[in-house]
Formats: structure tokens, sequence, C-alpha cells
């Protein structure tokens, strides 16, 4: 795998076919300007030759998922860049959902046990699983705001400060807290038409439900939409498009 990344010269390149594949099974990917694609290209190429990918359960990890995966997980850093996600080197790939046995403990002590499906997830200073077969129907899902490999790679950002909070590393406390002032009411806001529509038969909010469950995942769920639909995500949170696009750039 990867025998191109090998082959002596400056900076690698991804082959042309395959990254003509790679546009063709994303048009979110494809829509963007052309210098923004260039970039993604380059970025990918070095994403690659730093990370390592491992498939789970019997699934042989191809050039053309690897990049697939890649071209994906730099989207966020495409301005940023590729030093944000130097706490891993690992991605994991599973070929569909995979159910996690958890384990907590209440205040009073009493110890619960549960068993949680998982699209994907990422850990804190360790590497980041996700599942093939969302990734490969991430062109489809793109019309639904849905995207597992950027939902946990903006986990890996968020949780650069050490806290999993909705908020990634900022220059201030001041820059947090107007941060904050912008995503809190857009997590509440969301929350709330989420428990309409689960309680009482209201309409469902565009979004996966799952952002309501936290703050966090509220980041993460709206950054999918925000880099796959851009025109619909700010159609619905009209909000938080300065706010991403300060960051993002």
């Amino acid at each position: 795998m990867f025998g191109w990344l090998r082959r002596p010269r400056r900076a690698p390149q991804v082959p042309d076919a395959l990254w003509r594949a790679t546009l063709a099974a994303y048009p979110f990917l494809a829509g963007r300007p052309q210098p923004d694609i260039q970039r993604l290209r380059e970025l990918a190429a070095a994403f690659l030759g730093r990370k390592e990918f491992h498939g789970a359960g019997g699934l042989h990890i191809t050039d053309a998922m690897a990049l697939a995966i890649a071209a994906q997980a730099v989207l966020p850093v495409l301005r940023l860049g590729l030093g944000w996600y130097d706490d891993f080197v690992t991605i994991v790939v599973h070929p569909a959902e995979v159910v996690a046995q958890r384990t907590v403990t209440d205040d009073d002590g009493v110890v619960h046990e549960y068993q949680e499906e998982l699209a994907g997830e990422a850990m804190d200073g360790g590497p980041v699983m996700v599942n093939w077969r969302d990734v490969a129907d991430a062109g489809n899902t793109a019309a639904a705001g849905y995207n597992v490999v950027i939902h946990e790679f903006v986990h890996k950002i968020d949780m650069r400060d050490g806290a999993a909070d909705g908020c990634p590393p900022l220059a201030s406390a001041r820059a947090r807290r107007e941060w904050l002032a912008v995503l809190q009411p857009a997590f509440e806001a969301f929350r709330e038409s989420v428990i309409v529509a689960e309680r009482f038969g209201g309409a469902a909010p565009w979004l996966d439900a799952y952002g309501a469950t936290s703050i966090d995942e509220f980041f993460a769920v709206a950054c999918e939409a925000y880099f796959v639909n851009r025109q619909r995500f700010s159609a619905h949170f009209p909000t938080l498009m300065p706010l991403f696009d300060g960051f993002f750039g």
C-alpha cells in the first residue's frame, strides 16, 4: 500500500487516476474551488505519509480506501495545517458500525454496564476509529449533513486543549467566551427541537439528533454539515457560519 509515497521525490503526490476517482466519489470535495482541491490533494498525501491504517474484522485497506479517509480528514485542517493531528498515528477502520461495551459509575458509586453502537470514535491522545460503510457512502449522505470522518477528526481538534467541550483551542479566555456565546445558544435551540420532535411529534431537525446529547457532539455534528453541505447548513444555522468560517478559514 502507498508505493507511490515511497518513490524518491521532493514531495509525495497522489496519482492522478486515484485522485480523480476520489473526487468522483465525493462531490463535496470536487465542488470546492480549484486551489482548495489542490491543497486537499497535497495535504492528503502528507497525511498518508504520517499515519498508519489498520483494518479490523478482516477488512483489507486499499490505497483508494485510505485516500478517501485522508481526503475527508484533512478538510477541517485545510487552512489550519496537519499539526492539529500530531497527537496520534493510527486510524482503525471497521467494515461497519461496531458495538462497544461501556461501564460507568454514577454519583452513588453504582456501576452500570451497557452497549453502545458506534459509527466511529476519537480517543484523546489516541487513535481514530471509523467504519468503512459510512465512509464509502459519504458522497450520498452529504445531503443529510452526515460524515463520520469529519465528525471524528473534529473531535480530535476539539480535544487538543485537553477537554471535549465543543470549543477548540483558542487564543485567549475572551475568545473562548465569545465562541461559547454563539455555540451554546445554537446547541440549546437544537436540543429543544430534538426534544419537541421526539416527545411531541414536532418536525425532525435536519441534523443528526445525536448532536443533542452534548455540546461537544453538537460541535462535531454541526461541523460535518458545515463541510459537506455548506449551503443548507448556512440556512439552518446562520449564526454558526461566521464562527466556523473564522476558525476553519
